[in-house]
């Protein structure tokens, strides 16, 4: 049975990891997967695939703390939330 939302899945899934942002791609393409996540999103990147509801001001403080901006962090939340989506898909 062919799924009729392959292709649009695959333009979001370009879009949110290979399309223009203030993260690298390379980082984005990371966390949606979930491994090789860089040390400061690391946590972060586990509590957004697993437990997005326990994401506190707290989290974000951390990663302001480390030099992500607004953007930045809204990319890698993005890119979280698709990977964990694609992974219960």
């Amino acid at each position: 049975m062919r799924d009729p939302y392959a292709a649009k899945m695959k333009r979001l899934t370009e879009a949110v990891l290979s399309g223009p942002g203030t993260l690298d791609p390379a980082v984005r393409k990371t966390i949606a997967a979930g491994t090789g996540v860089p040390a400061a999103l690391a946590s972060y990147v586990e509590t957004a695939h697993k437990h997005a509801y326990t994401v506190t001001e707290k989290d974000m403080a951390a990663l302001r703390q480390a030099g992500y901006s607004e953007d930045q962090i809204f990319e890698a939340t993005v890119s979280a939330a698709l990977g964990a989506g694609l992974l219960r898909l």
